[in-house]
């Protein structure tokens, strides 16, 4: 081994060793940082236009930038989160009494089963389905009380959390370009290659996360409106549920609105039921339908397989944050893969339609025309030797 290379070596088991260290030091901060990322790439059309407005001044820019997600987004967050918490804390004590209840009174349970058209088989079930009923509301609540109890659970903590989120937020927005500019430097890609992968993830991320969670919101809050007129109880809580569950297809809300359509029915209030069946099946479930295609687009979509997948294992390991935080991860996923097929295009099979999981068009590979220009210059030769004849 040449002296250079036992130098490059050394390096980089160097960098390698040095960069753990540094990831391992502030291991307690990256979701934090991660969630700042994921704020200031959401919050990059505001600032750009800040920016023209101050004209160029970048610290100005990235303050009013902060100013105002603090004031639209992060303040009102906080206040629903809070609220949130209260009532899974009650939705989960009233679920225990409830099905005591209900056990303890089998006449009062069975007259209320009477009116489902399905009767004949739930009745053979009714202390399971109380039971199973209960144990699915209580786990809720107990999982979003626990998520949201972590982040809370320390004054000094969450505020010293706090202002790391802030304080890189700030910079993200400001020096994010720079930044992003070293770590494209030290990567060992091609200038091309680097810039398509930064720009395809950047797109599919902002239209994913807008899109999705734009639309959950508005799904959500109609949602929740309804029920409050409709008369139930944790209104926030069950708005929240439904932001969430939007992720997933066509049934999403509707995995919260039918069950409560059913109970407002069974209770005896036939009109509030039918009232906000229409309203939830009309109006909620048209949200999706309208918006996803101008929020999002065909060209920047990822798969709802994607963002029900990413959302749900993000749930999983990173708490409530991953709501944010998982499909962030599954457009890296898809735009990794996507660098793979055009690196080693010229190794893989042509394809002349991809099946592209993002919905993103056609994926080229390799020269499919040249069959076609060989058969047009097969038949330019045979009309020249005609002409010759």
């Amino acid at each position: 081994m040449t002296h250079s290379a036992v130098n490059k070596l050394v390096v980089l088991i160097l960098a390698a060793f040095v960069t753990a260290l540094f990831a391992l030091m502030i291991k307690g901060f990256l979701m934090t940082l991660l969630l700042a990322g994921v704020f200031s790439s959401l919050s990059q059309p505001i600032y750009r236009r800040l920016h023209g407005f101050v004209r160029g001044r970048e610290s100005i820019a990235a303050g009013l930038t902060l100013l105002a997600i603090l004031l639209i987004v992060i303040i009102p967050i906080s206040i629903i989160l809070s609220i949130v918490v209260v009532q899974a804390v009650q939705v989960g004590q009233a679920v225990g009494p409830w099905i005591q209840e209900m056990i303890s009174q089998p006449d009062r349970l069975l007259s209320t089963l009477e009116k489902l058209p399905f009767y004949d088989y739930l009745v053979q079930y009714q202390d399971q389905i109380l039971v199973k009923l209960g144990d699915l509301v209580s786990s809720l609540s107990s999982l979003l009380v626990n998520s949201i109890s972590q982040v809370t659970s320390s004054t000094v903590q969450a505020g010293f959390l706090f202002f790391i989120f802030l304080y890189a937020f700030f910079f993200f927005l400001k020096d994010g370009g720079k930044l992003i500019n070293i770590i494209l430097y030290y990567l060992p890609l091609e200038d091309e290659p680097e810039r398509k992968l930064l720009d395809y993830f950047t797109s599919v991320t902002r239209a994913t996360l807008k899109g999705t969670f734009l639309i959950g919101i508005i799904q959500g809050t109609m949602a929740a409106l309804g029920f409050w007129f409709a008369g139930i109880d944790s209104v926030v809580f069950w708005g929240l549920i439904m932001t969430i569950l939007s992720i997933i297809p066509l049934i999403g809300s509707s995995l919260v609105w039918i069950p409560a359509v059913i109970i407002l029915a069974v209770s005896g209030r036939i009109a509030a039921a039918v009232a906000l069946g229409i309203y939830c099946a009309v109006l909620v479930g048209s949200i999706d339908n309208i918006l996803r295609p101008v929020l999002v687009g065909k060209d920047t979509k990822m798969h709802e397989l994607f963002i029900l997948l990413g959302t749900l294992g993000g749930i999983g390991l990173f708490g409530i944050w991953g709501v944010l935080i998982g499909p962030v991860i599954a457009a890296l996923f898809i735009s990794i893969w996507e660098l793979y097929g055009q690196t080693f295009a010229e190794y893989l099979p042509p394809v002349t339609e991809a099946l592209s999981v993002v919905g993103g068009g056609d994926v080229e590979k390799g020269e499919e025309d040249e069959p076609e220009d060989e058969e047009n210059d097969t038949i330019d030769d045979a009309d020249t030797s005609d002409g010759e004849t």
